[in-house]
């Protein structure tokens, strides 16, 4: 009988024990939202997307020893004064302005010629890039193709991460994961403390993005519908790793930032397991978004001359050829007006064939190569989640007058000659 009891005892304290735990587990996950949450109140937003590397882990690239010097050319008038958009003038210096921008930069014809900070940022600042990290992922992915580490994008992904066979990633192909197109369920909503990404941002601060991926639920036929899924683009980084068999960051350096002339690091955050956030993490100055960005304008070549990813590659990832990653409002299998191919997209009027890198709040590296211009732009704009189909148009519009008004102020200046 004594011996029953004793058992008994044991088995509550057991599950005492056991509730003490997933309480703390509870009270933790909590905590680490409420945080994740307080760096987006538009008091704090400013000075949090300036300061997440140095509050959270993250894992610094150096920069390289040479610095690619930037050219710098005098542009009297580098923007237009008013640009369309839904069919009305808008004011430019207004939207950069309510756009909430920390930071503009332009480059035209290979030189810079436009660069404004504001916000309490400045050519220093290391700034969050958000998901414009995932269109470098893009570059990184390119690479492994020329280099033959990967074979082919219709190679299922378990192929260099086997880890998630038997996961809803299992039958789902390198293409989708670049198109977004896996079929995992997924809400993408950052107001939304319950949804996937918030939860992932958990799994980031509190455990790993490999574990939580393992558990992400399949609910359509991966290759059939295009949904922005952010866990997708670290499936992508995880293939990466796979197909390198080299961290992501080791890569990331290696084939892109010891290559472009970086005037500063790149900080690259982390999850607790110490694997970067693929989908949104890179911290760097907005002269080196620029430097990124004139890597795709020259075709895939550095200042040097240097072969970094092959022009064929740039030309598949921004060109969009089935049905659900095509521009376009009303399209059955995408809520996107925005066309998409690889981590990149692609404006709803196509100018010369430009596309654009996207960051939630603002974030954008846009790339006209006909026209020769490269616009980077750093923002905090705080209602993003409710406004975020203006930002994206209205930014895009912005972006495709400034490079039609460097091309029409090029021609008038020839014509001069």
């Amino acid at each position: 009988m004594l011996k029953k009891i004793g058992w008994g005892v044991l088995a509550v304290v057991v599950l005492l024990a056991a509730g003490a735990f997933y309480f703390r587990q509870d009270i933790a996950e909590i905590r680490a939202v409420m945080a994740y949450a307080d760096a987006f109140k538009p008091e704090n937003i400013d000075q949090k997307f300036r300061s997440l590397y140095i509050e959270y882990p993250s894992i610094s690239v150096e920069a390289p020893e040479e610095t690619y010097q930037l050219p710098r050319q005098y542009q009297a008038s580098p923007m237009p004064a008013t640009f369309m958009y839904k069919g009305e003038a808008a004011s430019t210096a207004d939207y950069i302005l309510d756009s909430h921008t920390t930071g503009l930069a332009i480059m035209h014809n290979g030189k810079l010629i436009h660069e404004y900070y504001d916000r309490g940022n400045s050519a220093e600042t290391h700034a969050i890039q958000m998901s414009v990290s995932k269109s470098m992922a893009s570059i990184l992915v390119g690479v492994a193709m020329d280099e033959g580490y990967i074979d082919s994008v219709e190679d299922q992904v378990v192929k260099y991460v086997p880890e998630l066979k038997g996961t809803a990633y299992d039958g789902v192909r390198l293409k989708d994961v670049l198109e977004m197109s896996s079929g995992v369920r997924w809400n993408e909503n950052y107001a939304d403390l319950n949804s996937d990404i918030v939860q992932s941002v958990v799994a980031i601060l509190l455990g790993s993005q490999d574990e939580f991926t393992k558990d992400v639920p399949r609910e359509l036929e991966p290759g059939t519908y295009n949904r922005y899924s952010s866990i997708d683009t670290h499936v992508v980084g995880w293939v990466l790793r796979g197909a390198t068999g080299k961290p992501y960051q080791e890569w990331f350096n290696e084939k892109l930032w010891s290559k472009i002339g970086a005037e500063s690091s790149a900080e690259l955050m982390v999850d607790q397991a110490g694997q970067p956030v693929v989908f949104g993490g890179v911290n760097i100055r907005l002269r080196d978004m620029l430097r990124v960005g004139m890597v795709l304008a020259r075709g895939g070549t550095n200042h040097k001359g240097e072969r970094i990813v092959s022009e064929e590659w740039i030309k598949t990832s921004v060109t969009p050829d089935e049905p659900r990653l095509m521009p376009g409002y009303d399209n059955p299998q995408s809520p996107s007006p925005l066309g998409y191919k690889y981590q990149w997209w692609l404006p709803l009027e196509s100018d010369h064939g430009d596309f654009t890198a996207i960051g939630i709040h603002g974030q954008f590296l846009y790339i006209n190569p006909a026209r020769n211009v490269v616009i980077a732009k750093t923002s905090t704009y705080p209602s993003y989640q409710r406004d975020k189909e203006m930002v994206k148009m209205k930014s895009i519009a912005l972006f495709q007058s400034i490079a039609r008004h460097l091309t029409k102020q090029e021609t008038v200046e020839l014509e001069s000659q």
